[in-house]
């Protein structure tokens, strides 16, 4: 009776093992079948999304963050930057956060501050003064924060990163486009922002093709003058300016950019001059390129602004991930050789709008050539 109790016994206790066995085997599969599902519902989010990646993380796991501080949004060509480059961050699962100080130094510090203090993993910064924002790299840098210019190069700071087009080459295509019309005559220069670096770097752009013909003496340069703010009223007034110094005597102007070019013409259109002088600018503004449709300005320089925000943005959420940046070129900022990615400008005249501009979606034709009016 004893063996049948013991037998009995050890026949409960092996099926009561069992049924723990097999409970803690369907918890582990309820469980395992949970946690497979987690990323099959996270793929097939990003695939809704349009994604097919997950989503860029920092080190916590949360997407990653980018600041943006713009100087200003008041030209068409930084509107095309704010939305390309937050699409294609966007993209890439990051989230970014635009912030513009409409050309005032203090509240573009201000803004920045405010995105450092927000825990931003990278900055990204369009300077309005190439020097007053060296603060805010030092300020980013204790932070753990790394800083990325953007277009513009911020003077005299650490930073990690500059990704831009090539703005001497700017300049020299500007010049070689109306040396070409006007090898021999006086000339006028309007500059952009003396506080902007760009404007020094296409400005020396300039000056490497015409300085050969000043020394010959063929270029005699009348006028040459920066716009503060880049604004085109101070452009207006210049330009009126260099006109009354001269009795309206000049044979070509070059520009700093499209806004700039645009108070060119309005001053030599004042004058009966408007088509008649040779006139250069950038940027590829929708009414630059009418008044080239329409004869009245010479030629603009595009700066494909879907190559650089999407570069910008893939070099931006590489860096946030602590990924080492491939740049191919290294520019003195007055401190150190910051590791740059520089993209190549084209000139655009009359002649090339369609396979440039257009063709890239930047403009649309009926847009350029004004269709329906």
């Amino acid at each position: 009776m004893m063996s049948v109790r013991r037998a009995y016994g050890a026949l409960l206790a092996l099926m009561l093992a069992l049924a723990c066995i097999v409970a803690a085997c369907e918890g582990t599969g309820n469980g395992g079948a949970g946690d497979a599902a987690q990323p099959s519902s996270s793929s097939s989010a990003v695939a809704d999304s349009g994604g097919g990646l997950a989503p860029e993380q920092s080190g916590d796991g949360r997407k990653i963050q980018i600041g943006f501080s713009m100087d200003s949004l008041n030209e068409e060509r930084w509107q095309k930057d704010r939305d390309l480059f937050k699409q294609a961050a966007e993209a890439l699962g990051a989230e970014v956060s635009v912030m513009s100080a409409n050309g005032d130094d203090a509240k573009q510090i201000e803004q920045a501050e405010t995105l450092i203090g927000q825990g931003v993993d990278i900055l990204v910064v369009i300077p309005h003064d190439a020097e007053a924002m060296a603060a805010i790299v030092k300020k980013a840098h204790s932070s753990g924060i790394k800083v990325m210019s953007y277009d513009r190069l911020i003077k005299n700071a650490d930073i990690d990163l500059y990704v831009s087009f090539d703005n001497e080459k700017v300049g020299e295509l500007q010049a070689q486009a109306i040396t070409k019309l006007v090898p021999k005559g006086k000339y006028v220069y309007i500059g952009g922002a003396d506080t902007d670096n760009n404007a020094h770097l296409v400005k020396k752009g300039v000056f490497n093709v015409l300085q050969p013909l000043i020394d010959k003496g063929d270029i005699t340069v009348v006028y040459d003058q920066w716009t503060k703010d880049w604004t085109p009223a101070n452009a207006l007034a210049n330009v009126k300016a260099a006109l009354e110094a001269n009795g309206n005597r000049i044979d070509a102007v070059i520009a700093a950019n499209d806004a700039t070019a645009g108070s060119v013409i309005q001053a030599l259109a004042e004058q009966g001059l408007a088509g008649r002088i040779p006139v250069a600018g950038q940027d590829a503004e929708l009414a630059g390129v009418q008044r080239i449709v329409e004869g009245t300005q010479t030629m603009t320089v595009y700066k494909p602004i879907q190559a650089l925000a999407d570069k910008a943005a893939e070099l931006a959420v590489g860096l946030a991930k602590g990924e080492r940046a491939v740049a191919d070129r290294k520019i003195n900022n007055g401190k150190v050789e910051v590791p740059s990615v520089l993209l190549p400008p084209i000139a655009v005249d009359r002649s090339n709008i369609d396979e440039t501009i257009i063709a890239d979606g930047f403009h649309t034709r009926e847009d350029v050539y004004r269709a329906g009016e």
